[in-house]
C-alpha cells in the first residue's frame, strides 16, 4: 500500500492526526531504548504514525536499537517515518535510504535543496520500487527558517521571482511526493503552501507545543497531520497528553 494511503487509513481507523516524534533522550543506551518503547506502547492508540530522528539513531544504532523500535511500531500497527532530511548526492542518498527502508521504515523525509537529477531522483525511484513514502521538507519550524526557506529566488529560465518554499512546494507536486513538511510555528506558510499544492497532498506540521506551534492554528491553516514530540513524551502522563491532543485536534478538524 502506498504510504499516503497507509497513514490516511490509520488516521481514520484511530481517529488521530498525531504523528509522535520520538525525540527521547537518555544517557544510557538501554534506558533510552526501554523508555522509547514504553512511550510508543502507551500512546499508540492515539497516534497515526511515529517519527524517528537521527538523535535517536546515533545512540541506539540502526540495526541494534532503532530496528527494534520500528518492529514494535509495526506490531502496534503504527507506520514509521525516518526524519533523515536527505541532503546529499544521489548514490549517497540512495545508500542511506536503503538502510532505513531495509529495517522497515515506511517513509523518509528529504531536503529538496539538493534537487532532482543526481540527488533525489534515485531515492524516489528506490522508494517507489519498495512501496515506501517520500516526504519533502518545505519549511522548517525553527525561528531562523526564513533565512533559507523564506529567501527570494529567481528562476534562471524565466527570471520570475518567488520564495524558496514556494519552489519546493511545486517540486513536491512535480516529483509526486507523498507529503510535505511545513512547521506549525509558521501557520501563514502552511496556508501559502496549501494554496499551491491543493487539497490532495498531505502537510505534516512539526513544532506543536514545546516550540510554540498551536494545534488549532496549524489545522485551520491547512495542516493534515501534526508532528508532536516533547509535549507528549515529556509529559507526566504521555498517554493522557496524546489522548487530549488527539481529542482537541478532532474538535477543530474532524477526520
Amino acid at each position: 500500500m502506498l504510504f499516503s494511503k497507509l497513514i490516511q487509513k490509520n488516521a481514520h481507523e484511530r481517529g488521530s492526526r498525531i504523528v509522535l516524534a520520538l525525540d527521547v533522550e537518555a544517557r544510557e543506551r538501554r534506558l533510552l531504548l526501554n523508555r522509547s518503547l514504553k512511550i510508543l506502547r502507551s500512546v499508540s492508540d492515539y497516534i497515526c504514525a511515529a517519527k524517528v530522528n537521527r538523535q535517536l539513531v546515533l545512540p541506539l544504532g540502526l540495526y541494534q536499537g532503532v530496528q527494534t523500535l520500528v518492529r514494535e511500531a509495526h506490531r502496534l500497527q503504527v507506520p514509521t517515518i525516518m526524519d533523515a532530511k536527505l541532503n546529499d548526492v544521489g548514490h549517497t542518498n540512495e545508500a542511506i535510504a536503503r538502510h532505513y527502508f531495509k529495517i522497515g521504515f515506511d517513509a523518509i523525509i528529504a531536503s529538496p535543496f539538493v534537487g532532482w537529477k543526481g540527488a533525489l531522483e534515485p531515492v524516489f525511484n528506490l522508494s517507489r520500487g519498495m512501496t515506501r513514502g517520500m516526504l519533502l521538507l518545505v519549511y522548517m519550524s525553527h525561528e531562523g527558517a526564513a533565512e533559507g526557506y523564506g529567501q527570494t529566488v529567481i528562476d534562471p529560465s524565466t527570471g520570475a521571482k518567488s520564495y524558496q518554499f514556494e519552489v519546493f512546494a511545486k517540486k513536491a507536486l512535480d516529483w509526486n511526493a507523498d507529503g510535505i513538511v511545513v512547521g506549525a510555528t509558521h501557520p501563514e506558510r502552511i496556508t501559502d503552501v496549501r494554496r499551491i499544492v491543493g487539497k490532495d497532498l498531505a502537510i505534516y506540521s512539526p513544532g506543536v507545543g514545546a516550540q510554540g506551534g498551536e494545534v488549532a492554528r496549524a489545522l485551520s491553516s491547512g495542516a493534515t497531520y501534526l508532528i508532536i514530540g516533547r509535549s507528549i513524551f515529556a509529559a507526566r502522563d504521555p498517554r493522557g497528553a496524546a489522548r487530549e491532543t488527539c481529542s482537541l485536534a478532532n474538535q477543530i478538524s474532524p477526520i
